[in-house]
């Protein structure tokens, strides 16, 4: 296998650039006062359909026209952000396209994609959802962009470290959420062609932890049934063989507690404000984790990797009032 390197990320930053938003990246003074150490958080759900999924979806439609290889239809397989990124992009080359999702996605994610233009097909399970995908990419001139194990995708998704990494130097760890692995393993070529220093650290629901499990076996692991989380974006059966090469470089990947995923989504969101989706929120508290052996200041960059919430999801996350609660090092 020839590894992807930084000049692929390169080349994607320069294909979608005009297409898609330049993030900021912003801080709490009060949260590092409290933590005792620099944060600083790369806000995807300033992106184009409010998460990183977007650049993803743009640079592999605007590498298939680049090799002249453009597609008459689009399909993809996605619980969310995928679909409406597919659709947005599908939309911006006047390219139809399909998008397959399980019935148990977000609401305002399903209603999102059809408002974007693409088709919806629903189905029972995720698993049913990724088999009719495969089937209709069979179809003559159509074009399956999968929601993390393509390489043109997972690119794309690293020009949100570049990103990044090009606006704040000297970042000691960077930290993203994994499900399938896309956005991680785009931040791991993305910082190791950067900023050989930085740690790259992924950080994945305790209750969907089939990359884990796979890095604990050394072999990918699938999980046999959809995952209980409310972090929706990370509720993937198995990560993909591509993404598999770059999670095995990781520094660590920690599995968090769905309490810490809820408590971090509402301190965030009340500390930055702004949306945080409970799969960005994992991230903080892998940063938490990493911390806890660390004797001296140390400058963290955490991709907050969306912002989309439904009102299930909302009723969810602040059932319980977290915010009594200090954010605490050793919490």
């Amino acid at each position: 296998m020839k590894y992807l390197n930084i000049k692929d990320i390169q080349k994607a930053f320069e294909r979608i650039h005009g297409f898609v938003h330049k993030t900021p990246v912003i801080q709490s003074h009060l949260l590092n006062d409290w933590l005792g150490h620099e944060f600083f958080f790369k806000v995807e759900a300033f992106q184009k359909i409010g998460a990183f999924k977007s650049r993803g979806a743009c640079n592999t439609i605007a590498w298939l026209i680049e090799n002249n290889n453009k597609p008459k239809h689009i399909v993809a397989n996605s619980s969310g952000n995928h679909a409406q990124a597919v659709a947005w992009a599908a939309g911006r080359y006047n390219i139809p396209s399909t998008i397959f999702m399980p019935e148990n996605a977000s609401k305002i994610k399903i209603q999102a994609t059809r408002s974007l233009g693409a088709e919806v097909d629903l189905s029972e399970t995720r698993d049913i959802s990724d088999q009719r995908v495969r089937f209709a990419a069979q179809e003559k001139d159509t074009y399956w962009i999968h929601p993390f194990n393509h390489e043109q995708v997972i690119c794309g998704q690293g020009t949100a470290a570049y990103e990044a990494l090009k606006e704040k130097e000297d970042i000691d760890c960077i930290f993203a959420p994994c499900g399938g692995g896309g956005l991680l393993s785009g931040t791991l070529i993305a910082t190791r062609g950067l900023s050989a220093k930085t740690k790259v650290i992924g950080a994945e629901p305790l209750n969907a932890n089939d990359a884990a499990i796979s890095l604990r076996n050394k072999s990918i692991y699938k999980l046999t049934e959809t995952p209980k989380t409310i972090a929706d974006g990370a509720m993937t059966l198995a990560v993909g063989n591509i993404t598999w090469e770059y999670l095995q470089q990781l520094d660590e990947l920690y599995e968090i507690e769905e309490e810490k995923i809820l408590y971090w989504t509402q301190w965030l969101s009340h500390l930055l404000k702004v949306v945080v989706e409970p799969t960005s929120a994992m991230a903080m508290e892998a940063a938490l984790k990493w911390l806890s052996a660390k004797k001296t200041k140390q400058r963290m960059m955490i991709i907050l990797s969306g912002g989309n919430i439904d009102r299930e999801t909302y009723m969810k996350i602040w059932k319980t009032n977290y915010l009594e609660h200090l954010p605490d090092i050793h919490n």
